[in-house]
């Protein structure tokens, strides 16, 4: 199972949800690595501020008391909602490498379909066109994408996209960069270390 190490901050309720049945001050966050939505509760006295990053991982957190649980898309609140895109964007930047070498490395999913087209606004044409330019040589960066693939749409945008679409979809047959749902994780567990 993909774990995440690190997460960025999307939202802190200092006093927990209104609905909570016990309040407690929480956040919802974002993995660095596969996007997961988590809620977390921070030490006692800590607070996050938006796009913070937190270790939430196993060993010993420094802010995080425990994850209270994953969740899904539509429980975001309407903070972290506003917050989601940019706080994509910049995983996307900051990470560019993994980005451009999922264009280096895709691969057909089935005979008639690739992955590449799994990225919205990419169609077969600029599939084809990838494949070529990445035959000749390998990518090296969004801007070299950009360069070298006639009309590509922006490339940090299409992959915002699909990450989003990937987070709100509960039935996607193909995750490429968001860790899939578990059909069991409908009930609040708490993890604690």
């Amino acid at each position: 199972m993909k774990v995440e190490e690190n997460a960025l901050v999307l939202d802190f309720l200092p006093r927990g949800k209104s609905t909570s049945y016990k309040p407690e001050p929480m956040a919802q966050v974002i993995g660095m690595d596969y996007f997961t939505l988590l809620e977390i509760v921070p030490k006692e006295g800590m607070e996050f501020k938006a796009m913070e990053k937190v270790y939430v991982g196993k060993g010993e957190r420094d802010k995080v008391d425990y994850i209270k649980r994953r969740i899904k898309f539509p429980e975001l609140t309407s903070n972290s909602l506003s917050e989601l895109d940019k706080t994509i964007e910049k995983l996307i930047t900051d990470d560019e490498k993994k980005y451009v070498d999922f264009f280096n490395n895709a691969s057909s999913i089935t005979i008639k379909r690739h992955q590449l087209e799994l990225l919205p606004g990419l169609g077969k044409k600029h599939v084809f066109s990838i494949l070529e330019e990445r035959e000749t040589e390998q990518f090296k960066s969004f801007e070299d994408i950009s360069k070298r693939v006639n009309l590509m749409p922006n490339v940090v945008h299409t992959l915002m996209k699909r990450i989003v679409e990937e987070l709100e979809s509960e039935d996607e047959k193909h995750y490429i960069f968001v860790r899939p749902p578990s059909h069991g994780e409908d009930k609040p567990r708490e993890f604690r270390k």
